[in-house]
Formats: structure tokens, C-alpha cells, sequence
């Protein structure tokens, strides 16, 4: 006699047994800690593209009268005041890139950094 029932040599509780789940990780909560998380970042986001911008305009060597120049130049000016010079190179060029570039790292590493942190709250 031939077994042809699909089910013999289970054992009867087979298919009710879920396969293991990995952890979950827990919830993470929306709210203020998550939006100032989020505004931190983008924050230092857009400091880091403005003193890149600079760096990028005066590599290039763009006129320094044109009014969009003169904006990201004040606003680069204004976010890394700090800064100035911290490091003075003969090298106009490396001098510009130096000093506004610190700042930008900085920016970057401590607005994620904070950023981060919120978010795992």
C-alpha cells in the first residue's frame, strides 16, 4: 500500500509553527526631538553649501561685483567669522580654502552629530 498523503511524517502542529522573526527594533517617536533633529540637519547643511559655494566662487575666480557673488560671500563671511584667519598661506587660494572650509566640516560633523543623537531619542 502506497502512502500518498501529502501530510504523513509531520507531526500534526508543523504548519501552525511561524519561522524565527528577527528583533524589532523599537518605535521610534515622532515628535519635537525628531523636527529639531531634522531642522539641525538641514541647517548645517546649508551653512556647509554656502561656505563650499564661496570656496568654489573664488576658486573660479567669479566677479566679485556681481550681487550673488557679494551674497554668498557675506553669508560665508557671516558663518565662518570664527574662523578667519586661523590659517595664513601665501596662497591666496589655499588661504580661502582653509579657512572656509574648517568651518564647513565643522558644521557638518557637529549638525549631524546633534541630529543623530535626536534621533534616537
Amino acid at each position: 500500500m502506497s502512502n500518498t498523503d501529502p501530510m504523513a511524517g509531520h507531526h500534526p502542529y508543523d504548519q501552525y509553527q511561524q519561522p524565527p522573526q528577527p528583533p524589532r527594533r523599537p518605535e521610534r517617536r515622532e515628535g519635537g526631538a525628531r523636527r529639531a533633529g531634522l531642522v539641525i540637519h538641514t541647517i548645517a547643511d546649508i551653512a556647509a553649501v554656502f561656505l563650499g559655494l564661496w570656496i568654489l566662487l573664488y576658486l573660479l575666480e567669479a566677479n566679485q561685483d556681481n550681487v550673488f557673488v557679494e551674497f554668498v560671500h557675506g553669508t560665508a563671511d557671516w558663518l565662518a567669522w570664527w574662523s578667519q584667519d586661523v590659517f595664513t598661506m601665501d596662497t591666496e587660494g589655499l588661504r580661502v580654502l582653509l579657512n572656509y572650509g574648517l568651518p564647513a566640516v565643522i558644521y557638518l560633523l557637529v549638525g549631524h552629530g546633534i541630529a543623530a543623537r535626536l534621533n534616537r531619542v
